[in-house]
């Protein structure tokens, strides 16, 4: 048995026995997703065949609290069916991993302190999310002072990362676009009635290297995030919206200077709810530019923005021309527990393409059903539809523009609270 899971087991098996004021839950998270992918987060190539596979994610949480601590531990195995020979006697493809591990020490009842593995998410998850949808999820290894009250709310949060402990140095080789060495952040929010509006100072530290083969830890260069979130009705329409700007350093050479800007309105006078938006992700100009203005959103669940076929900000389109999102939503309530989700998105480059090449990229039309059969048991299934244009082509490395590209899924979402208990001290 795995080390990780067999002490989550006898954790299982022995917490009950503690004569102590306590509450513990445990839940579970089991979901299996089919995907049917042709032109899913690319355009599909000529003479290739279309992929199709399922994939599984198995996660157990326990959560444990008393008057003066919490902490939380999840575990997850995700695999794809098939990855792994059958009678093997242990998981071949080191699926099993170590999701979430923190603790939140109660300093008193505004203050307190949270620290290890954990998910970091606020608002509309534009730059912090947790990103559920992908089977592995994303957390940060980092500490959180944080402050609430009366509707009033402040995050400081600190990482550091290093690939292990070290003597000397602290050079860190973990390279990738999203992988700091150092953060650090501010987040305040105030809400009010139906109201809220939310402020955002981030700062990632990214390793710089020198030397003939650029493998030589020499110092860190900044990226820094700031902004704002904000949502409030006006009668029966519910506005959101955000704008952030990122400078300092797209790379240890390059300096950066981009922008986000996000506008929404919904209106739902009965079952069904209606949304228009638009999304401003500035670009850097494929014909050059003096400096890097393509905004990423780094840390946040972008298969949720920018259509659900993943053609932008989802590991790729960084450092590239920016996009101009254009969108429509209707959402069609059955009964009290299913909907159906009709969506659509034009699409633009925002910075000009090489040889001031037309700047609209395509229109992708999504849809998907929910099905809420019970508290812990979901169904969804999904269809997408990226209608390409020629200039869609410049940005995906010259692919084909004129195939088809479409993408199909089915997931079942079976998530139980599998005990819930407050134990109280024996006399």
């Amino acid at each position: 048995m795995n080390p990780i899971s067999r002490n989550v087991f006898i954790l299982l098996l022995i917490l009950p026995f503690f004569e102590m004021n306590c509450q513990l839950t445990v839940d579970a998270d089991l979901r299996a997703r089919f995907e049917y992918r042709h032109g899913f987060n690319n355009l599909f190539p000529n003479d290739a065949d279309a992929a199709a596979f399922v994939a599984q994610r198995s996660r157990l949480n326990i959560g444990y609290q008393e008057e003066l601590f919490k902490i939380f531990l999840s575990v997850q195995d995700v695999s794809t069916w098939g990855d792994t020979r059958q009678i093997l006697p242990i998981d071949g493809n080191d699926s099993f991993s170590l999701f979430q591990a923190w603790g939140q020490v109660i300093l008193n009842e505004q203050w307190s302190l949270k620290a290890g593995r954990q998910v970091i998410s606020y608002d509309d998850q534009r730059i912090f999310g947790g990103l559920d949808w992908a089977m592995q999820g994303r957390f940060h290894d980092a500490a959180l002072l944080k402050f609430t009250d009366e509707g009033f709310d402040m995050d400081l949060g600190f990482a550091f990362s290093q690939e292990g402990q070290a003597n000397e140095g602290t050079g860190f080789n973990i390279q990738g676009f999203f992988t700091y060495k150092a953060m650090q952040y501010v987040y305040l929010k105030k809400k009010w009635e139906r109201n809220s509006v939310s402020f955002l100072f981030l700062n990632t530290g990214f390793q710089k290297f020198t030397g003939v083969n650029e493998d030589e830890p020499d110092g860190v260069f900044y990226r820094h995030t700031v902004g704002s979130y904000f949502k409030f009705p006006v009668n029966n329409v519910n506005l959101s919206g955000s704008l952030y700007y990122q400078f300092g350093k797209a790379n240890a050479t390059t300096d950066l200077s981009a922008y986000q800007l996000l506008l929404e309105a919904t209106y739902k006078p009965e079952k069904t709810l209606y949304g228009l938006g638009l999304e401003l992700l500035s670009g850097t100009d494929q014909n050059g530019d003096s400096k890097n203005k393509s905004f990423f959103p780094l840390y946040g669940t972008n298969h949720k923005f920018n259509g659900f076929m993943d053609y932008f900000y989802v590991g790729n389109h960084a450092n590239n021309v920016g996009l101009n999102d254009f969108y429509g939503k209707v959402v069609f309530t059955s009964g009290e527990k299913s909907t159906v989700l009709l969506k659509a998105h034009y699409f633009l480059s925002n910075a000009s393409l090489l040889n001031d090449a037309d700047k609209y990229l395509g229109t992708e039309v999504d849809v998907v059903y929910t099905g809420v059969l019970s508290k812990a048991l979901k169904f969804n299934v999904g269809y997408s539809h990226m209608f390409a244009s020629e200039s869609m082509s410049l940005i995906k490395g010259g692919r084909p523009h004129d195939n088809t590209n479409n993408w199909a899924w089915a997931q079942l979402i079976i998530a139980p609270q599998l005990f819930r208990t407050d134990l109280k001290k024996s006399n």
